[in-house]
């Protein structure tokens, strides 16, 4: 059984009624902090700092504002995750000896959802600006009917979470600049999973027992820190660090037969580090800008509850991104962007049908239009590119061999995203 998740329902339920969101980046991490980065696949987001939502990639950046910025957005997804080539196969449940087969096809696991973010950043005087941020960096979903065959693979998992951040900058001098704050993360979701008994000549479903049912939420306490170097004003560089905390979930958790009131699982959350360079050409409308992002996959080893021990194994590695984009200022109404992103998958050798991962590629484009000096709205778009990746999962009970299932997952993404930033 594969893809264990994590939490329930809490006073937060509203924002996290939005961010439903899909896997959309390796693992299960999001990248839905603002349209502006999405129209340029997020290079350079840990320095640009054309809007408020750069405190959430690098809370340095929060110096190089003079006036309170606020800003607004809306991330919109659309994932199309399938399941091609697939064969299920179930051993000794009925007959020793005789096992069923079928195909397990399935070309909709994906859906579409909506995921907020909301950042503020306050200078309070030439060196000192404080900040508040809430958006998600972390959550997927995907869904199989019963007309899956194989649902102790499929079935349903659904995570949200919700980052809520506190931060602060300084501002050492012309040059450099430093800040750090703190990541305030709640999560919650659903797994469950059946395993059926098929016959094996007729293939009905001869009995349905539940395997799996989580049903948990929990806090935890991060935190971030980060620098700025300004060459001069049209070249800057941005560092930042990310720790994420161990993510304790409670609830009640069904799994080997028994049910778990009040249960812990642990979830490992990845720590993440960014480099940004923004360079604008002198004399020219034109700038490019670029990131490289690690984040720390390889914490998420094994999926384990107080109560059952390790309920998974994943063997996540460490994975890398890699963003290259370009922004060009027409003139004082409109700003363009593009940019592209190769984003390294966070699975190794071990796989899954429920959170299909890969190497995926970003197409980014975007714009802004500026009202006034101090408002205006951003558009971003992304086309997500994934690959096709074999899989092989198996289920045993007792030590023994009860089913598996083979095929090929693909999951592709369609993001658009609209902002409103306004300056005080």
């Amino acid at each position: 059984m594969k893809k264990i998740d994590i939490f329930k329902k809490s006073a937060l339920v509203m924002a996290l009624s939005l961010s439903a969101t899909q896997v959309v980046a390796a693992g299960f991490q999001l990248n839905a902090q603002s349209a502006t980065g999405l129209g340029r696949a997020f290079a350079g987001d840990a320095v640009i700092a054309d809007n408020a939502s750069v405190m959430a990639r690098n809370a340095a950046a929060m110096a190089l504002f003079d006036k309170t910025e606020l800003s607004l957005g809306l991330n919109f997804l659309k994932t199309d995750i399938s399941v091609s080539d697939a064969t299920y196969q179930q051993q000794h449940l009925i007959q020793p000896g005789v096992g069923y087969s079928s195909e397990s096809n399935y070309s909709d696991a994906g859906d579409s959802s909506i995921a907020p973010n909301i950042h503020l950043v306050v200078p309070l005087n030439e060196q000192f600006a404080v900040g508040a941020n809430l958006y998600s960096n972390f959550g997927t979903k995907t869904e199989f009917d019963d007309s899956f065959a194989g649902s102790e693979y499929g079935g349903l998992t659904d995570v949200k979470s919700i980052n809520i951040g506190l931060a602060a900058s300084y501002r050492i001098n012309q040059q450099w600049s430093i800040g750090g704050g703190l990541d305030i993360v709640y999560g919650e979701g659903v797994l469950q999973r059946e395993l059926k008994v098929y016959h094996p000549a007729t293939g009905d479903t001869v009995q349905a027992n539940k395997a799996l049912d989580v049903d948990a939420s929990g806090w935890a306490l991060g935190f971030n820190l980060g620098t700025v170097f300004e060459l001069n004003e049209n070249n800057r560089f941005g560092l930042s660090y990310h720790y994420s905390p161990e993510l304790e979930a409670e609830g009640d958790i069904y799994y080997g037969g028994v049910t778990a009131t009040d249960d812990t699982l642990y979830l490992p959350l990845p720590d993440m580090a960014e480099f940004s360079g923004y360079h604008r050409i002198s004399n020219t409308k034109f700038a490019a800008h670029y990131s490289v992002q690690w984040i720390g996959w390889g914490a998420f080893d094994t999926l384990d509850s107080k109560a059952h021990g390790t309920i998974n194994e994943y063997q996540w590695k460490d994975a890398m991104h890699f963003s290259l984009g370009g922004t060009y200022y027409l003139n004082d109404s409109w700003t363009l962007r593009g940019g592209y992103m190769y984003d390294q998958s966070a699975q190794d050798k071990v796989t899954s049908i429920s959170v299909p991962d890969s190497d995926r590629q970003w197409f980014s484009a975007g714009f802004s239009y500026h009202f006034s000096e101090n408002s205006n709205l951003d558009l971003g778009a992304t086309y997500l590119v994934g690959k096709d990746v074999s899989v092989k999962e198996t289920t045993e009970l007792g030590g023994a061999e009860v089913s598996s299932i083979t095929g090929t997952t693909r999951a592709d993404a369609i993001l658009v995203a609209v902002q409103y930033s306004h300056s005080f």
